[in-house]
């Protein structure tokens, strides 16, 4: 079930005209973190002109064509002027309310892009209903307070941080009220938007004694949840094979016979049970038992099996006679196996000791399916990745090395380059080098530096790209790789 999910997130504090506020930014940059741990793809603007809003809003119009949620975030100063809501930019021009107004981002044209844009859901989300400090310098008083109420096409729910009329204080700590409430609250398994919001304003009201109530206008027509757990996002097994731990076993069946085999962890049942599972014991099988077995057959290969290893390596040939979807649901089960443990939670460490020859199958194009389904499952731990494992996204990193005394074909590593950034750094601290030591050193060949990088990075050698900055290699180079560093992401 692949939710294709868009935000733009802006925060806006350095108002030139006004005193600077102290949350917006910090609220903008923490939900846009919570909304990419729940798979949003997020824009964010912070401290933006007038101009640079428009830009991003354009932006975010474009990406929206392809999107079936799209969420909008605003903190900052926004103002109600002859019925509409304007949200300002730090360049706003407060001169007068029509200069004001062409010098904000009309909240109207914010809605009007999302309602147009064909996504079956729309959010969006003020924590702008602060008092309006332009005013002051208006020639008449303004007498609405905070923001207007607006209409929510279909599809749409619009979140206030106050009740209509009503203001706001900007918040003493990280973040405002409202948005440290929903911070708490955003990214519960399960939990359904309208119901998540309710739990917002009860905390919003409970942090304010009860004097900031916060307010939404839903016109939604399904359910939706900012946080599904895999069992109810992953909709293709049950969830006893996502938590293979909760598997009954039944003798009857070959294929549960060939999982209590595998499950021994001895080679000596391992091995004849892996070499007896044919396609035609495979096409009787359900594809929640194929699951399970493909779990099973990855654990067995990286526990030594040679019958198991040996499936893996052949595994598109040797799969061949099996029927789609069954085929899938075997390296579904293969791939889930490496990432989440027995009760489907992912691991605290992965299980790679097979990584490339698992990945290494995603160059047939006739087992992207599996791989999209490992992806899907990855999603909402992409900080976790350099790319998402079974993305078919490069990765180009350089390698910066200096020669060493020993041969002019060894190398000592000094840093690993990804997107801008050096990302070696020391991860057992058992191997920090006293003061005036210098760091124990492990030496590989091209190919188990290679390797090695490739499975602390996530990324399959054939997605990998390295650069070597200091030599051109020819195959016959060492390179000496600090013990207790890696390239992992952190």
């Amino acid at each position: 079930m692949s939710r294709r999910l868009n935000a733009l997130v802006i925060g806006n504090a350095a108002y030139e005209a006004v005193d600077a506020l102290k949350n917006p930014v910090n609220d903008a940059g923490d939900v846009g973190a919570k909304l990419e741990s729940c798979g949003f793809t997020v824009i964010r603007c912070l401290d933006s002109d007038h101009a640079g809003m428009d830009r991003t809003l354009k932006k975010f119009q474009r990406v929206l064509k392809d999107s079936d949620v799209g969420l909008f975030f605003f903190a900052g100063h926004g103002m109600q002027i002859d019925g509409e809501n304007y949200l300002a930019a730090v360049d706003t021009d407060a001169t007068d309310e029509i200069t004001a107004k062409h010098s904000s981002l009309p909240l109207n044209r914010v809605i009007e892009v999302m309602e147009k844009s064909g996504c079956s859901t729309s959010i969006v989300v003020l924590d702008a209903c602060r008092n309006n400090p332009f005013e002051r310098a208006w020639t008449r008083a303004i007498e609405s307070r905070g923001l207007a109420p607006v209409y929510a096409p279909r599809g749409t729910l619009i979140a206030y941080a106050t009740s209509p009329g009503q203001t706001a204080s900007d918040g003493r700590g990280r973040n405002g009220a409202y948005t440290a409430a929903l911070l708490t609250h955003l990214a519960t398994p399960d939990c359904s938007i309208e119901t998540m919001f309710k739990r917002v304003r009860n905390t919003l009201s409970a942090a304010t004694k009860g004097k900031q109530i916060s307010w939404e206008h839903t016109s939604l027509a399904g359910e939706f949840f900012f946080n599904l757990s895999l069992g109810l996002r992953i909709d293709l097994y049950a969830e006893t094979s996502l938590s293979d731990g909760l598997f009954v076993l039944d003798e009857a069946k070959a294929s549960h016979r060939l999982i209590r085999e595998l499950k021994s962890l001895t080679w000596p049942r391992q091995n004849p049970a892996v070499d007896g599972f044919t396609a035609e014991v495979a096409n009787r099988a359900s594809l929640d038992a194929l699951f399970v077995v493909g779990r099973n057959l990855y654990q067995a290969a990286c526990g030594g099996s040679h019958s198991a290893l040996g499936y893996l390596r052949d595994f598109a040939s040797r799969s061949s006679g099996i029927k789609e979807p069954k085929r899938k649901a075997l390296l579904d089960g293969m791939l889930f196996e490496a990432f989440f443990d027995a009760n489907g939670k992912l691991r605290k460490e992965f299980k790679l000791r097979q990584f490339e020859p698992l990945f290494a199958l995603q160059r047939h194009k006739e087992l992207a399916p599996s791989f999209d389904f490992i992806a899907e499952c990855l999603l909402p731990e992409a900080a976790r990745f350099y790319s998402i494992p079974g993305k078919r996204h490069e990765v180009a990193i350089d390698v910066a090395t200096r020669p060493s005394a020993k041969t002019g074909h060894h190398h000592v590593l000094e840093t690993v380059h990804c997107d801008g950034a050096s990302v070696l750094w020391l991860e057992d601290e058992d191997y920090a080098p006293e003061p005036g030591e210098k760091p124990r050193m492990e030496t590989l060949d091209l190919d188990e530096f290679e390797q090695q990088l490739s499975e602390q990075m996530l990324v399959p050698p054939h997605l990998l790209k390295i650069n070597y900055a200091s030599f051109k290699p020819n195959g016959r180079e060492t390179i000496a790789f600090p013990r207790g560093w890696t390239a992992r992401k952190r």
